[in-house]
C-alpha cells in the first residue's frame, strides 16, 4: 500500500504544479514501448516457428529420401508436400537435395519469415542429413 500512495501523492503534487499534459505524455511513451516489446516478441515467435516448420520439413524429406529404392526427388517432394500442408509461416520456400551423395541424403529447405513490420526480411534455412537404406552382405 505505501508503493501506491507515494505514486498517488507524486500524481497529485504534479497536478498541483501544473504539469498539465506530462502525465498523458508519459503514459503515450510507455504503451508504445509495450507495443513495441509486444511485437518484438510476436517476431520472434514467428522466426522460431518458420525455423521449426522448415527443420521438421527437412526431416520429412529425408526419411523419405532414405527409404531404400526412393530418390532425392522422393524426399525433395515429401518436403514440399510438407510445407504445402504445415508451412505458412515459411513464405517462397525452397526446397533443395544439394549435397546428397550416394551413401548420404541431405535435404534443405530455405524460405523467408513471415513479418509483422513492412520491409523487413528474415531468411530461414535449414538441413537434415541421414544415410540411405541399402542392401549389404553380412
Amino acid at each position: 500500500m505505501g508503493r501506491r500512495s507515494r505514486h498517488l501523492r507524486a500524481i497529485r503534487a504534479r497536478i498541483r504544479r501544473g504539469d498539465d499534459g506530462v502525465l498523458g505524455l508519459e503514459l503515450a511513451t510507455l504503451a508504445l514501448v509495450v507495443l513495441m516489446l509486444a511485437f518484438t516478441t510476436i517476431q520472434v515467435g514467428l522466426y522460431y516457428h518458420a525455423r521449426k516448420v522448415a527443420q521438421s520439413a527437412a526431416r520429412q524429406g529425408v526419411d523419405a529420401g532414405r527409404e531404400f529404392g526412393a530418390s532425392e526427388s522422393d524426399g525433395v517432394s515429401q518436403a514440399q508436400e510438407y510445407l504445402a500442408r504445415y508451412g505458412g509461416s515459411v513464405k517462397d520456400a525452397q526446397v533443395s537435395a544439394g549435397g546428397s551423395t550416394a551413401q548420404q541424403i541431405r535435404i534443405t529447405v530455405t524460405g523467408d519469415v513471415a513479418t509483422l513490420v513492412p520491409g523487413l526480411k528474415l531468411h530461414v534455412t535449414q538441413h537434415a542429413d541421414g544415410p540411405i537404406e541399402r542392401w549389404t552382405n553380412p
